[in-house]
């Protein structure tokens, strides 16, 4: 049994689909089906029943399922556990939520280092969906993040919040806003609820981001107004050409550590997670 095959199975029980299991994994349909014939010749049992309605797990399957996702975690964890590491005895890998990097990163890694000094550690930044599938699948180890996803083999902690606020160059009244000069913070689902509630006619403004440094990049470059976070709105602000708008509350932010089901438990996530929940509760 390989890598190959337990990936291959977990995404077509994803996609029920053996033409999307091959577009997504980049191979032919024909390796998709030869790849489940030889998982189930090497655990002699059916995995797929497969009908004019399409692709459905057998009993077997369901069974096999969740022993699948463990075998591909354990796998990706153990041929990371050998991955050079210096004098190491202990190689961690961190996401972070892009947004969170420039007010936090650096005294979270301070706090990591501190508490693991013989641990060596990766810090990737990216976005919540991605660092779900990567803690599923066993790259990453912990996670600080915006949107949970649910999922069997994730666990979430509820660590703190952070605020965005609203800033214009063009006056601090809502009625000063405009459409064509409003720059829409997509930050995650939870924020863009909280958005289209408290904005309804701004919502679908022609210029958007992902990143609070590229809403704040924009503004200070054309001017304009938008959501960004708190700390950056009150630098925008000092500048002297913006004001927040006094008549728009801020949106809060929820934010969850994230790790694998089979390490909630254990003493080192505890370590992570008492740093991340300390130095929000500073702020």
């Amino acid at each position: 049994m390989t890598p190959e095959l337990l990936e291959t199975f977990l995404d077509l029980v994803e996609t029920r689909s053996f033409n999307r299991t091959a577009e997504r994994l980049g191979v032919t349909q024909s390796t998709v089906s030869a790849r489940v014939g030889a998982l189930e010749s090497a655990l002699e049992v059916r995995l797929f029943s497969r009908s004019r309605a399409g692709t459905a797990l057998t009993t077997e399957g369901l069974k096999f399922e969740p022993h699948a996702r463990a075998l591909r975690h354990a796998w990706s964890e153990a041929r990371r556990s050998v991955d050079p590491a210096g004098t190491s005895a202990l190689t961690l890998r961190i996401g972070i939520q892009n947004d969170l990097a420039a007010g936090h990163i650096g005294d979270w890694v301070m706090g990591f280092r501190r508490a693991l000094p013989e641990t060596a550690f990766y810090i990737e930044l990216d976005y919540s969906a991605q660092m779900c599938a990567d803690l599923e699948t066993g790259k990453l180890d912990f996670a600080v993040l915006y949107s949970p996803r649910a999922g069997p083999d994730l666990h979430f902690t509820s660590v703190g919040h952070v605020e965005y606020r609203l800033v214009s160059s063009d006056g601090d009244k809502r009625s000063k806003l405009h459409l064509e000069r409003y720059v829409r913070g997509s930050y995650s689902p939870a924020f863009d609820a909280a958005h289209r509630a408290l904005l309804p006619d701004l919502s679908h403004a022609p210029l958007g981001a992902g990143q609070n440094s590229a809403v704040a990049g924009i503004l200070e470059a054309m001017g304009g107004a938008g959501f960004v976070l708190a700390p950056t709105a009150a630098q925008l602000v000092a500048s002297g050409e913006f004001r927040l708008v006094s008549d728009v509350q801020p949106i809060s932010q929820p934010i969850f550590a994230a790790t694998h089901l089979r390490h909630r438990t254990s003493a080192l996530h505890r370590q992570l997670l008492r740093i991340v929940d300390r130095q929000l509760g500073r702020r």
